[in-house]
């Protein structure tokens, strides 16, 4: 039977909003770091299986990053199942794909303050070739141009072991972030994907480990459906209805 990360035969304690908020603010101290001497601070998050709980981690960290008073940019690159348009409560189908199929400039896709510091770049409508549209030359002049407006983009992409469309994007951002799952990921998911990074010369910046149960003795770890207790901001204006599914 394969071992899971951080598996436990008993149920332990959920981290307190506390912990939860230190957690991130510890993993933006360490991006901080890492990222200081990059030529570009484009991050890619991804996952080596689904539902491990990047696209949490991805807009958790891109608001933390925002409260430094950076300006940050989150692209929803996950064109084959997104989920930051719903999370942020916009429409995604004036997006990422439309800019990169010529179809829409990104002026018009650029979804401004859905927090304070923070943009988003929703999907787009979901295209037939997402990973031919990631891995274009435009997509690397999107970075390109983007990088000048931009402190921080964060970019959430697709599970690394299910589709190749994030590693056309870890050699061309500043390094990779890995999202593992508490008792679903295992080892030898982690290692795959660990390996798939390094064979196209990407930066592994590290490892978040989602859903984690906590010891009541530790600090720093965190539970992802704590996430709305743990951040209080205000979604865009737009109403709930509106978000394109």
């Amino acid at each position: 039977m394969p071992k899971r990360i951080g598996s436990s035969n008993g149920q332990r304690p959920i981290a307190s909003t506390f912990q939860i908020v230190e957690a991130y603010k510890t993993i933006r101290t360490n991006l901080l770091f890492a990222l200081a001497p990059a030529d570009n601070k484009v991050v890619v998050i991804s996952s080596a299986e689904p539902n491990a709980g990047k696209s949490t981690v991805s807009c958790n960290l891109a608001i933390t990053m925002a409260q430094t008073g950076a300006h940050v940019l989150l692209i929803d690159a996950d064109m084959r199942k997104p989920s930051q348009h719903k999370t942020f409560r916009v429409k995604k189908s004036n997006g990422l794909s439309r800019i990169l199929s010529g179809q829409a400039d990104v002026e018009d896709c650029i979804c401004r303050e859905v927090a304070r510091g923070l943009d988003l770049i929703p999907s787009g409508s979901l295209p037939p070739n997402p990973s031919e549209l990631l891995g274009s030359d435009a997509m690397v002049e999107l970075l390109d141009r983007l990088s000048v407006q931009y402190d921080y983009i964060f970019i959430d992409t697709p599970p690394l072991g299910v589709v190749a469309d994030s590693l056309v994007l870890c050699s061309v951002s500043a390094g990779t972030v890995l999202v593992t799952r508490q008792g679903q990921t295992t080892y030898e998911e982690l290692q795959t994907a660990i390996d798939s990074v390094r064979g196209v010369e990407g930066n592994l910046l590290g490892v978040v480990i989602s859903d984690m149960r906590e010891n009541p003795r530790s600090y720093g770890r965190y539970e992802k459906y704590h996430y709305y207790k743990a951040y209080d901001y205000s979604y865009s204006t737009a109403p709930a209805e509106t978000a394109d599914k």
